[in-house]
């Protein structure tokens, strides 16, 4: 079974994720965050397989999620609405995502990236 990277191809981040995988030979299949953005169930599973809290997946950096205010927002909002947030548009999911069965990588840090095969 093959890795599902969820990315959004123009984030110089996920560009240097891919590379990395590319260059270990990875096998992987590609999914756009924003074209095929994970739906409230697929991203509960995902969230719940990574052992993080549901704020891990969140774009803190986007300007999405700054323009909403989110980090006030979502101190009082529940983890299913934090979810169903998430899931309404990929531009405020942290990318890039890695995910084969119960091994999930949120955000791109190198060094366990290069411990996948």
């Amino acid at each position: 079974m093959k890795y599902v990277f969820i990315n959004y191809p123009k984030c110089s981040t996920c560009q240097k994720a891919k590379k990395l995988l590319d260059e270990n030979e990875v096998k992987y299949s590609e999914r756009h965050i924003v074209t095929e953005t994970p739906t409230y169930e697929e991203l509960t599973a995902i969230i719940e397989a990574s052992g993080l809290p549901v704020s891990k997946f969140f774009n803190t950096s986007g300007m999405l999620y700054r323009s909403m205010n989110l980090k006030e927002e979502l101190k009082s909002a529940s983890d299913e609405e934090k979810i169903r947030l998430l899931a309404s548009n990929g531009m405020l999911i942290k990318r890039p995502i890695l995910v084969k069965r119960n091994k999930v990588l949120v955000g791109f840090k190198e060094d366990e990236w290069k411990e996948l095969k």
